[in-house]
């Protein structure tokens, strides 16, 4: 087994791991709310796919390569692929709250760098939507948070876009 003392280093192996399997794959929850620098924590990692035949047949690979296995909580209704074995769950979901489909969110999603690993990062408003939408207590608790995260990377935006003080 490997060595994960690190969790930014599990995320990268985990998605390095997709992408060797040819899954696409999309970071959503509190782990992709970190990478835009939202001050909240996670125990979990959550990834969108599009569930199809061939893509739960690239799970298969991904699983074998990681040494997990594939379970699917709450059956029969779940629409959660979860990889058990890691230091943390990694759950792949195939529905997101709020209606969003796949492809919206893989194009408003941005490439963030994990070590050497590009990982595909759901837009903070997305993020938002889906835990507004979702309304369990603990993603209503992160809502200000992501609010807040969102405002100040705004702000930030429209220092960078200002034009060079003439005085």
């Amino acid at each position: 087994m490997a060595d994960w003392n690190s969790d930014e280093r599990l995320l990268a192996h985990v998605v390095g791991s997709a992408d060797r399997a040819g899954l696409e794959v999309i970071l959503i929850g509190n782990a992709a709310a970190v990478l835009h620098g939202a001050p909240v924590t996670t125990q979990d990692l959550d990834f969108f796919f599009r569930e199809t035949p061939r893509n739960l047949q690239k799970l298969a690979v991904m699983a074998q390569e990681l040494d997990v296995i594939i379970t699917q909580p709450a059956l029969p209704a779940s629409n959660v692929r979860r990889l058990v074995g890691l230091p943390v769950d990694v759950d792949l979901l195939s529905h997101l709250s709020g209606g969003l489909r796949f492809e919206s969110v893989r194009s408003r999603a941005v490439v963030k760098r994990v070590g050497a690993q590009a990982v595909c990062v759901a837009s903070l408003d997305d993020l938002i939507l889906t835990k507004r939408a979702a309304g369990r207590p603990k993603d209503l608790l992160v809502l200000p948070a992501l609010e807040n995260t969102r405002r100040v990377l705004a702000a930030l935006e429209e220092t960078d876009d200002a034009p060079p003080d003439q005085s």
